[in-house]
């Protein structure tokens, strides 16, 4: 248990944060569970689009902290990857 007053604004403080970081890292699985399920599902149409939802959001938490920046480039490089492959 915190003892000290800055540590009890501490703890308040990142029980705040935790509630947003993990709406935020649940918002991107589930966008990149979409692109996955469609490049799954073999529909590069329905593939696309939610590679366009995806994509923002992995961006996004990279620059929040969420992801480090070459994580979110690498996923968003293997989902485009992926995708390209379904159009042959």
């Amino acid at each position: 248990m915190a003892n000290t007053s800055s540590a009890r604004k501490a703890a308040r403080k990142i029980a705040r944060r935790t509630v947003i970081n993990k709406a935020r890292r649940t918002r991107v699985r589930g966008a990149v569970r979409k692109v996955e399920e469609a490049i799954t599902a073999g529909d590069r149409n329905k593939a696309l689009e939610a590679m366009k939802q995806a994509e923002p959001q992995l961006m996004r938490a990279a620059r929040q902290g969420q992801l480090h920046r070459n994580t979110a480039s690498r996923k968003v490089s293997r989902l485009t990857h992926k995708i390209a492959k379904l159009g042959k």
